[in-house]
């Protein structure tokens, strides 16, 4: 019975200890020259969208809940945005190279077509990051638009990578 009283003092004294341990935000003022908008045409429910469904974790300026200042939790959310900004970062698009841009436009429309876009830890905590089919279908159809841009502008080879 001592050994419990010892272990549960211990956890409260980390909980309370990890409270102190605050992860960098990811907040950029300004939208970057880089950011997808600046090349690629962006109607105004696409964006509005991409702003409560894409945002938090695919750009340099996320939205922070309550929570987020409650550890482990704003580890763990700040663990999300990086992996998301690992695999798209809107804010930095248009300084990559065509094809990852344009591959990156084939990865959108996969990703919301199957409904993996928004990830579903993510829709729990924001329940208006729950697209509608209608919703679905504006973002797919953007970034077609995006894809369609690309491959009028510049030569298909520069856009797909070859299959060995």
């Amino acid at each position: 019975m001592k050994f419990l009283k010892i272990f549960g003092w211990c956890i409260l004294l980390a909980f309370i200890g990890i409270q102190f341990v605050r992860p960098p935000k990811n907040r950029q003022e300004e939208i970057s020259s880089n950011h997808i908008s600046t090349k690629f045409s962006m109607p105004a429910d696409v964006k509005s969208i991409m702003e409560k469904a894409c945002n938090d974790c695919h750009t340099n300026n996320s939205r922070y809940p309550w929570y987020y200042n409650i550890q482990p939790v704003g580890l763990w959310m700040n663990g999300h945005i990086k992996e998301g900004k690992g695999h798209l970062n809107l804010s930095e698009f248009t300084d990559k190279r065509l094809r990852y841009q344009y591959h990156k436009m084939e990865e959108i429309i996969e990703q919301v077509k199957d409904g993996h876009m928004p990830i579903s830890s993510y829709k729990w905590t924001h329940k208006d990051a729950r697209l509608t089919e209608a919703e679905k279908t504006k973002i797919i159809d953007w970034a077609a638009s995006v894809m369609d841009t690309l491959k009028a502008k510049y030569p298909i080879d520069s856009l797909i990578r070859k299959q060995p």
